[in-house]
């Protein structure tokens, strides 16, 4: 999931790539946009002596393609969401983790771990994650008339709404909407949510990943869809916005340190997630982002008002509602890609 923060100089991939084997004392991260703060990086060298070079990408798709396409990629950590962690398990392109060099694994929250993605945790461990749900403002709309996905083919919000430009998360909404739930394989069910959303475009106003917060603080959109992250660092901003978990359920995605399985430096990416695992770490992280960090002993040490509000930390009754992007077969995928592109034509 993308966020906004400063962050560590990019380096060219093709000076990179030339660099990557000739110092041992180096890793080398992929990974999304502005998901890693710079003084943290320098942090971990500073400590430890091991420069950090990051290389960003904008989501799991290109990262994905770019791994396949290279024989030997150069990279040591990636930081793919769940149904991608899946992918890449199963094809082989993962390291299995040495857990005796990540001591503080007892900091991660259990509610976060061993899920359908990667049951024992042995290719993954969980970074950031968050939820997909529907922010109003507050000062145009009345929350008591909103409380469900439905709520967004009501004709009161025609050239109002934004939707997420990610296909899963649209597909995900269109189908709790109908009642199906978020991972359907179902032919027929994929093809109600296309049509379901074909009736939704009037309300449309822009798809948007990059600039969702900008959105919804400069007010250009009343309503729509937010992952969690990007309505908490709005709301700094303009205090009308409010997140809603919708009553029919809602996307769970959790961002997680893996190791590729050629990965150079193996030993200096181990080294690196046990540093991030510490509590003080994790929590300068998720204060930085806006994001809820996977390291429950971290929010132990946010400030009261951190650790209490629902958008961070939701209660144990509201996770239960949620649910995880789990990955599909390529039938499937290329099912929901037919329609998504449908979509996006309008046709």
């Amino acid at each position: 999931m993308k966020i906004y923060p400063k962050i560590v100089t990019v380096f060219f991939l093709a000076i990179f790539t030339t660099l990557a084997h000739a110092n041992q004392n180096t890793l080398n991260i992929y990974i999304w946009g502005n998901y890693l703060p710079y003084e943290i990086a320098n942090q971990f060298t500073k400590e430890t002596g091991i420069k950090v070079n990051i290389i960003e990408y904008d989501n799991n798709e290109t990262m994905y393609a770019k791994l396949k396409s290279l024989n030997n990629s150069g990279y040591d950590i990636i930081v793919p969401s769940s149904y991608y962690v899946e992918r890449m398990s199963k094809q082989g392109m993962l390291l299995n983790l040495d857990k005796k060099k990540l001591t503080n694994l007892h900091h991660l929250n259990p509610l976060l771990l061993n899920k359908e993605f990667d049951l024992k945790n042995n290719y993954s461990i969980p970074y950031i994650w968050g939820t997909t749900g529907i922010i109003i403002n507050t000062k145009y709309i009345d929350k008591k008339n909103v409380t469900s996905w439905q709520d967004f083919w009501n004709k009161r919000y025609k050239n109002q709404l934004m939707l997420l430009n990610d296909m899963r998360d649209v597909f995900s909404m269109s189908l709790l909407s109908l009642g199906y739930p978020i991972n359907d394989s179902n032919e027929k069910h994929i093809e109600e949510a296309y049509f379901k959303l074909k009736q939704l475009l009037p309300n449309v106003k822009i798809f948007s990943v990059d600039t969702v917060p900008n959105i919804y603080i400069d007010e250009d959109a009343y309503i729509g869809m937010a992952w969690s992250g990007d309505c908490k660092l709005a709301q700094d901003e303009n205090t009308n916005l409010e997140y809603i978990y919708p009553k029919e359920g809602f996307a769970i995605w959790i961002d997680s340190f893996v190791i590729i399985k050629d990965a150079p430096h193996a030993d200096n990416a181990h080294k690196f997630i046990n540093f991030m695992l510490r509590p003080e770490i994790a929590k300068q992280i998720s204060v930085a982002l806006g994001y809820s960090t996977a390291n429950k002993d971290a929010v132990k040490l946010m400030p009261l008002a951190s650790q209490r509000n629902p958008i961070l930390n939701p209660s144990k009754n509201i996770m239960r509602q949620g649910r995880i992007q789990l990955d599909l077969d390529n039938k499937t995928k290329r099912l929901y890609e037919k329609y998504w592109e449908k979509l996006k034509i309008n046709n």
